[in-house]
Formats: structure tokens, C-alpha cells, sequence
């Protein structure tokens, strides 16, 4: 089995009333429920806070951010266990963050030998 990041980017979450937050985060448990119950999930990740830093280049300056288009923000993520890519996808198609118009970025993760 190899390992995947699934990387969650769509709309400020907090954006919505009380209620479609609520509704929002019970089908998001179901979901991880289900990828639980197949036995997919590595590491449930966490979903992370809007505000950041960004350190770049040798200057190693630090600015304010992460500032992108808000389809283009990374809300959270989870390790998932696949057999391939293919695979892996298939299992982020039940992603809730798709019914919102967002999208879920699948990355195979690289094990570094020691």
C-alpha cells in the first residue's frame, strides 16, 4: 500500500450560517467514517486555521499569508493508504468538500529512506 495526502481547497468554510456548518460537518464525519470502516485512513489530519506566514526564498523573508484566491486555500488535509493513484482518487471522489465546488488535491507521498 503506498501513501497519499489529500489536500482540501475550496471557499472560506466560516463563511456559512450556523446551520450549514453544522450540516457540512456531519456529512464530513460520515465520510471519514466510511474511509475509516474501509481502513483507508493513515492520519486524520486536521483542517487548519486561515491565518499564516510564508517564508521564502534565501532571505528567508516572512510575509503575511498564506494570501491566494479563496478557491485556492488549503482548508485541511488527511493521509489516506491506497494500492495506487488511481485508487486513491477514486476514494477523494466522496470528498464533501467537491459539493461545495472546492477540490481535493491527491499526492502521493514519497518515503524517504534513512
Amino acid at each position: 500500500m503506498a501513501e497519499f495526502a489529500f489536500l482540501f481547497r475550496g471557499n472560506d468554510p466560516t463563511a456559512r450560517s450556523p446551520e450549514q456548518m453544522q450540516q457540512s460537518m456531519q456529512r464530513w464525519l460520515a465520510w471519514f467514517r466510511q474511509l475509516n470502516e474501509k481502513g483507508v485512513i493513515k492520519d486524520p489530519g486536521h483542517p487548519l486555521e486561515r491565518a499564516g506566514r510564508v517564508v521564502r526564498g534565501r532571505q528567508k523573508s516572512v510575509h503575511d499569508g498564506p494570501f491566494a484566491e479563496a478557491k485556492d486555500i488549503v482548508n485541511g488535509y488527511i493521509l489516506v493508504q491506497a494500492e495506487d493513484l488511481e485508487q486513491a482518487v477514486e476514494i477523494s471522489r466522496g470528498c464533501r468538500i467537491l459539493d461545495a465546488d472546492g477540490s481535493v488535491e491527491v499526492r502521493p507521498i514519497r518515503i524517504l529512506k534513512m
